[in-house]
């Protein structure tokens, strides 16, 4: 099974002011105005909101090291380029931004965002302000894609516990961990199939994914939105992509590191190898079992975790078990959302905490890893 991921990041100025510049910055690396370019062993491209620029690898891979090579490559291509007029921050939301104050994507592919700002008012959190960490695993058959989708499908709430990272709204903890999911989850109330709560429903065959989609395009044609009737407007935690031959997980928070987001990948790999999984299946009990984490992250489902942990270990290959210690560590300490809320409750303030986080993209380091040697640099004599 290939693996291929899609990185959200911000563009950040002084004290992480969110910045639109995602056109000037990939206009200034190739000269003209581009959805996405080729940069290095990576692509650098567009959303929707002009404060983020996505990254994802050439190609897919086998070995997530391989993976982690081209990434980080491509961040490290970034600051040489860039040096420090601009800082990018992982997250899976900016924590202080203001959908009112950022400016959509003007140069191509305006004919959708008219029609969805229509349907839905593009202009609020769920649309201008998420940072998704997407993974794409490669199917081989029909058989396939019926078994992983619906083994993803019951994963979905224990992969958003560990990977919850949008503790902030606009300058202000919420008390909730994903607050990315709480906004994505209403972006698009008016027609409750696209999203269908997160948590897919079960599928027996790809028949029946497509008679899905059919009620999506139904509804969007009953809107003069027929634009929109494509495979990709399905904005469930995990949809397929027969264009590419994937399935894509859409329901993950970006991390801090790139090394934090492989060893996500490690653990999904690792957990759909296993014959059987001590998991919820039930549809009604995923969806409140994912109302749960959205709000609380890791704390209530850590016996769980610990279960499919072991589980992972089991399965996991020699490369996935150089990156599974880092989601021990999630389960064991919360996740990256409670480890914020955490040091932010304690310390008054979150520039501080916001710099070691842009620290771990930059350096490739977990957050966990990142505070480990500032506390060491904080032991050692100044000399």
């Amino acid at each position: 099974m290939t693996i291929g991921t899609e990185h959200e990041f911000s563009i950040n100025g002084r004290q992480f002011t969110p910045l639109p510049v995602s056109d000037q910055i990939i206009k200034s690396i190739c000269g003209r105005n581009e959805s996405e370019i080729l940069f290095g062993q990576t692509k650098l491209g567009k959303e929707l909101q002009k404060t983020v620029l996505e990254l994802v690898p050439r190609t897919h891979a086998d070995n997530l090291a391989a993976l982690e090579t081209q990434l980080v490559g491509g961040i490290g291509k970034f600051y040489h380029i860039f040096r420090d007029q601009y800082t990018l921050l992982g997250l899976g939301m900016h924590p202080t931004a203001r959908p009112d104050a950022i400016p959509v994507w003007d140069h191509d592919e305006g004919e959708y965002y008219v029609a969805y700002d229509r349907l839905f008012n593009i202009r609020q959190h769920g649309w201008l302000n998420i940072q998704a960490l997407q993974v794409n695993l490669s199917y081989r058959n029909d058989r396939e894609l019926v078994s992983v989708y619906n083994r993803i499908r019951c994963l979905m709430p224990y992969l958003i516990a560990v990977t919850a990272s949008s503790p902030m709204v606009e300058g202000n903890l919420t008390g909730s961990c994903d607050n990315r999911l709480l906004f994505y989850n209403e972006n698009q109330k008016e027609i409750p199939l696209i999203c269908n709560g997160i948590v897919p429903e079960r599928i027996r065959s790809v028949t029946d994914y497509h008679t899905l989609l059919d009620g999506m395009y139904r509804e969007l044609r009953a809107r003069d939105a027929e634009i929109l009737c494509e495979e990709w407007v399905n904005s469930s935690g995990c949809i397929v992509r027969f264009s590419r031959k994937c399935l894509e997980i859409k329901a993950l928070d970006e991390q801090e590191s790139i090394r934090s987001d492989m060893a996500v990948c490690a653990f999904i790999r690792s957990l759909l190898r296993c014959p059987s999984l001590p998991i919820e299946t039930d549809q009604d009990a995923l969806r409140e079992l994912t109302d749960t984490v959205i709000r609380s992250g890791t704390v209530e489902i850590q016996p769980d975790l610990e279960k499919l942990y072991e589980r992972a270990l089991n399965r996991a290959t020699d490369d996935e078990r150089d990156y599974l210690p880092h989601i021990h560590e999630r389960i064991q300490n919360g996740s990256l959302a409670e480890q914020m809320a955490i040091r932010i409750r304690d310390e008054g303030e979150y520039i501080p905490v916001l710099n070691d986080l842009a620290a771990c993209l930059r350096n490739n380091q977990s957050y966990s890893s990142r505070l480990s040697t500032s506390a060491i640099d904080i032991r050692l004599p100044h000399v």
